[in-house]
């Protein structure tokens, strides 16, 4: 990272559709991405729902918005990870989720969370 970018943290707790905090959590990466900055994407709690494969929103007459995930590498983002706990608690495997991550244990994220200039949790 240089001196100019700024670390961003965007910190995804909300499950997919009960609000748009996912898909403004998303926007939000995209964005920061084109200003150079430095952004990683957590997903913890029932955030992990935003990863996971199949979706079909259509039936609440809401946007199948992870379907964008995968542009996240496009756009060099390729720090995204996972609360290893948050998945084995919803009884999620990794081969559910839309795109790769990297897996962490609580303790080791909150450890990296720490080392961001800027956190924002959605």
């Amino acid at each position: 990272m240089s001196q100019s970018t700024t670390s961003i943290a965007i910190i995804n707790k909300s499950a997919p559709y009960g609000s748009s905090n996912g898909q403004e959590s998303l926007d939000m990466a995209l964005a920061m991405s084109n200003f150079a900055q430095d952004v990683s994407v957590f997903f913890m709690d029932d955030g992990v729902f935003q990863l996971l494969l199949p979706q079909d929103p259509t039936t609440i007459d809401a946007k199948a918005y992870y379907k964008t995930f995968p542009a996240l590498e496009f756009y060099d983002i390729e720090n995204i990870y996972v609360c290893k706990q948050s998945l084995i608690q919803r009884s999620i495997q990794t081969s559910q989720l839309c795109i790769p991550v990297t897996l962490m244990e609580f303790d080791d994220l909150s450890k990296l969370l720490a080392k961001q200039q800027h956190l924002m949790s959605f």
